[in-house]
């Protein structure tokens, strides 16, 4: 099974939510907030795959609904997550489903989603672990650890000599506090992604400055889950 860090008894205790399931329903729509969150924008259309518990009996505790609920936008306290389906097709996002087998390795409450806009895809896999808490494992392929449980910088680009060191020290000058750093690569010199989770809300405007560097491809703030 995938690892999922820092976890005690106290961690699940559960959000307020809408639905009869922390785990299929609060876990299932921050699940679909994070991967709007990494996309960036809502996206035009999803193929939402479910796997192991999220397959079997996910429709029965609305874990479908719930998971285009946070693709809009909507936060699991949210009244409006029955009617999700609907709420989709006025805003124009095109959705599908289906059941797959990623595999022992993955949590039961896995989905893996496959986001398209215009001009670009994007892949995520994710976990509902209990109590409404989430973990992020794959993007675009490249093993990651996201929790959404600290504000979080995402941050696509080159292999390069450096880097590390060049966002690292302008959080310093920022004085923002690193909680975890998590790096991945496909190869060296290959493609990069950083996940920066902080103690300290990240401004905007260093959001905008990283997307200055000419090695970084895309920047993204993920916001702190609301508890």
């Amino acid at each position: 099974m995938e690892n999922i860090r820092g976890l005690s008894i106290f961690d699940i205790i559960g959000p307020i939510m809408v639905g009869p399931s922390s785990s299929h329903t609060a876990g299932a729509v921050r699940l679909g907030l994070v991967a709007r969150s990494i996309f960036g924008e809502q996206p035009q259309s999803a193929l939402i795959e479910l796997h192991g518990s999220f397959a079997e009996t996910g429709r029965g505790h609305g874990t479908d609904r719930a998971l285009v609920a946070g693709l809009l936008g909507l936060e699991p306290s949210d009244e409006r997550i029955p009617m999700s389906f609907d709420l989709a097709r006025d805003c124009g996002l095109h959705f599908q489903f289906q059941d797959v087998d990623l595999g022992e390795s993955q949590h039961p409450n896995t989905v893996h989603f496959i986001l398209s806009s215009a001009d670009r895809k994007m892949e995520i896999t994710g976990s509902s672990v209990g109590g409404g808490m989430i973990t992020v494992t794959r993007l675009d392929g490249f093993p990651v650890n996201l929790t959404a449980e600290f504000e979080t910088l995402l941050i696509v680009g080159e292999d390069r000599p450096g880097t590390i060191n060049a966002i690292t020290a302008r959080l310093y000058e920022e004085h923002i506090n690193v909680a975890f750093f998590n790096v991945a690569r496909d190869q060296r010199g290959g493609q990069a992604i950083m996940i920066i989770e902080t103690d300290d809300t990240i401004p905007g405007g260093l959001v905008e400055y990283f997307k200055t560097f000419p090695w970084v491809h895309a920047v993204r703030r993920i916001l702190r889950l609301k508890e």
